[in-house]
């Protein structure tokens, strides 16, 4: 037997210009609105996530001395300039 997912709607408003604007960049990478507009968010949501995730590992450096000299030495420092 099929189990048939469960899909939330998601509404929001929008000024005519703003439509216009994502239909355009929809248009241009042969996309719906709705499936550019849904990367758009799943992706910035994939990016505030590896933001947390580093947050996080660097808070954990600050903590934990054995860490905190692996990631600070005199070796890598040159790739702190780039």
């Amino acid at each position: 037997m099929l189990k048939t997912s469960h899909k939330e709607r998601l509404s929001i408003d929008v000024f005519p210009q703003q439509h216009r604007k994502i239909k355009i960049f929809a248009a241009l990478q042969g996309k719906t609105i709705r499936q550019y507009v849904l990367e758009c968010v799943l992706e910035r949501v994939q990016q505030e996530n590896e933001d947390k995730d580093l947050m996080n590992i660097s808070s954990s450096l600050a903590q934990d001395s054995a860490l905190k000299e692996v990631w600070d030495n005199n070796v890598d420092s040159a790739y702190d300039k780039l």
